[in-house]
């Protein structure tokens, strides 16, 4: 929006004072000295990452570090970030970007940048900070900023604004120095900006501003009787002072709703009407006589008592309140609060249902001290009730679990990356690949002085035996194989299996045929010597499996329960539940289903049980695990999501 010129009004007294609202002025200082190249960004979209930050500033100049601010728990953008640019090689870069890309829209959305300094002191100071209210609401950040730059130079401007992103109709301009600011109310207060006379003042702390009593002359009148008739409360608040307008809300069918309004001439009638009515007992109730609000405010009022009363008894339940997972379909309040009565008094208990009363397969039991509901966690969880068995822990809040589930993911993505080791361009492996030519046979043959060349053969201690009697590490079996240094006489093409200390194939060429030395992994079980087996020679078809021999069943379509997961160790309990968790994720995340499983296999045994029973169940976990991934950017490019 194009600067918008004050013009002087006609007439116009300049407007009185009223209570002014907190300014949430950006962290800004006197002045930004030549060496700062530290910028604050302002009124991001939740959504903007460091990479689109980057991708916006790196156009000015050289960005040395971007950090978005995050709330430490649910790790949810704070709507502000910082950008440092690289001082030495161009210290005019964060200049520049003030200057070129303040008020710019990012994800539909313009930012705000000032410089940024750690030292607050002048800020709270209010030294150079201005107030400026009843402007119109189509005056933005840019507008006030372009309207007011004429004066002097501006650290920040903001226009206050509610949830929805409307303005409030007040805004803040903080100047480098006070003789800007004062030079600005001067100009400014009392003219007419958008066909509005603003009023412009120096900014004063909530302590330091004269205490003004609450100014209204709309009543409410709530708690009316029914029979209780508009010239009846007329006849009760005339009393007061002269009213504008009576009004009692009236239903469909004409009948009382029980409430109306009142707009006295004065604030001084209204006043006396709440005094004298408030509490004042008409036709049987009681009334409420109060200040009318508009929605926004009685919402917020609404809010803030309801987060007090859930903060509250969150409080009184901590540690005290249990979780409990993978109930029955047909298990009833009175059923679960009867299996948990013998470990202590329950204050409450209760099982969660949908809109049309089916149970969502978890509830809550409330005791009323800790050392109960330690002890019942101890006892229960895991314990078979109507069939399934049961999980049980404390209740936590669901911000404390995402967060858990974020650091479980950060710790696993950590790892990950120390285990990779340095990873360079091309190098897969984090080293690069050995080379092999074509040798005898056609076998491939490494050439000396090749990267990862091996003097004697590939991989010393990974792969095929390195001669007789000699024991190899890990590596992958090569059937057939013949060529100076590698012979393999005798061995059965593709009859190399699972080998490891066991006894395989002789490698080097002074092996006689047939003798069997401590061989690879590859060729270890399964190699055949020619002496007991004569029809393994080379090119010869494999033996064909027993007639009798049946298909293996895979591990994921065998059923999974907890008898069969307390016969197991912990490690071998994590790798059946995996075996089965993995295609189900993989059918509804086939790109990342891995991560995902992984994710998942942190959960506690009872409920990866449940998640292999219940598809929905599965679903949701599944969501919340991307919803995580997504946070954290580690959703690789070009990893398709469903």
């Amino acid at each position: 929006m194009a600067a918008v010129a004050p013009t002087p009004a006609v007439a116009a007294p300049a407007a009185p004072v009223a209570e002014q609202p907190a300014a949430p002025v950006a962290p800004t200082t006197a002045a930004a000295p030549a060496a700062n190249s530290s910028l604050y960004v302002g009124d991001l979209d939740r959504e903007v990452t460091e990479q689109a930050l980057f991708e916006m500033f790196s156009q000015v100049g050289p960005v040395a570090s971007i950090r978005v601010c995050r709330d430490s728990v649910t790790r949810r953008s704070l709507g502000y970030a910082y950008v440092n640019y690289n001082g030495s090689i161009d210290p005019l870069a964060a200049e520049r970007a003030l200057e070129s890309l303040n008020f710019t829209p990012l994800n539909g959305k313009p930012i705000r940048i000032m410089w940024s300094h750690r030292d607050p002191s002048f800020r709270k100071s209010g030294h150079g900070n201005i107030f400026i209210k009843n402007l119109d609401k189509s005056i933005d950040n840019k507008a006030l900023h372009d309207t007011f730059s004429a004066f002097g130079k501006i650290l920040s401007c903001k226009v206050a604004t509610d949830a929805s992103g409307a303005s409030r109709g007040f805004g803040f301009v903080h100047f480098e120095a006070d003789e800007a600011a004062t030079l600005a109310i001067e100009k400014v207060n009392g003219m007419m900006i958008e066909d509005k006379i603003v009023f412009v003042g120096h900014f004063q702390k909530r302590g330091d501003r004269p205490s003004t009593k609450e100014v209204f002359s709309n009543v409410y009148v709530k708690n009316l009787a029914p029979e209780v008739t508009q010239q009846q409360l007329e006849d009760m608040v005339k009393e007061f002072g002269k009213a504008t307008s009576i009004k009692i809300a009236e239903g469909d069918d004409n009948a009382s709703k029980g409430f109306g309004f009142v707009n006295f001439e004065d604030p001084e009638s209204a006043a006396k009407c709440v005094e004298a009515l408030n509490g004042k007992e008409v036709a049987g109730k009681t009334l409420y006589c109060g200040r009318a609000q508009k929605k926004a405010e009685r919402e917020a009022a609404l809010r803030q008592k309801q987060d007090e009363v859930r903060q509250e008894r969150i409080a009184k339940s901590q540690g005290m309140n249990l979780y409990v997972k993978n109930l029955n379909d047909e298990a009833t309040d009175d059923q679960v609060r009867e299996e948990f009565a013998q470990y202590g008094l329950i204050n409450s208990a209760r099982v969660m249902r949908d809109e049309k009363g089916k149970s969502r397969g978890f509830g809550f039991v409330c005791f009323s001290a800790h050392e109960e509901a330690a002890r019942a966690v101890t006892e229960m969880n895991g314990k078979m009730f109507q069939g399934k068995p049961l999980y049980v822990a404390l209740a936590q809040r669901k911000e404390v679990r995402r967060a858990q589930l974020e650091q479980a993911a950060s710790q696993r993505m950590l790892m990950a990356q120390r285990q990779a080791g340095p990873v360079g361009p091309g190098m897969p492996f984090g080293g690069p690949m050995p080379f092999f030519a074509a040798g005898p046979g056609g076998m491939p043959q490494q050439r000396p002085g090749a990267p990862g060349f091996f003097p004697g053969g590939p991989f010393p201690g990974r792969g095929m035996g390195m001669g007789p009697g000699m024991r190899g590490g890990r590596g992958m079996g090569m059937p057939g194989m013949a060529g100076p240094g590698y012979g393999m006489p005798g061995m059965v093409p593709g009859a190399a299996g699972r080998g490891g200390r066991g006894r395989g194939p002789a490698l080097g060429p002074a092996a006689p045929l047939g003798f069997q030395g401590r061989g690879g992994r590859g060729a270890g079980r399964g190699a055949v010597a020619s002496r007991t087996a004569p029809s393994a020679v080379r090119g010869a078809p494999p033996p064909p499996p027993p007639a009798d021999a049946a298909p293996a069943v895979p591990a994921a379509d065998q059923p999974l329960n907890a008898a069969m997961l307390a016969a197991a160790t912990p490690e071998q309990q994590k790798t059946m539940i995996g075996e089965r968790l993995f295609p189900r994720v993989s059918s509804l995340q086939p790109d990342l289903a891995g991560k995902i499983t992984g994710m998942l296999l942190e959960m506690d045994n009872a409920e990866l049980l449940m998640l292999l029973e219940e598809d929905s169940a599965l679903l949701s976990k599944v969501s919340e695990a991307i919803d995580v991934l997504k946070q954290h950017n580690a959703i690789p490019e070009g990893v398709q999501v469903n």
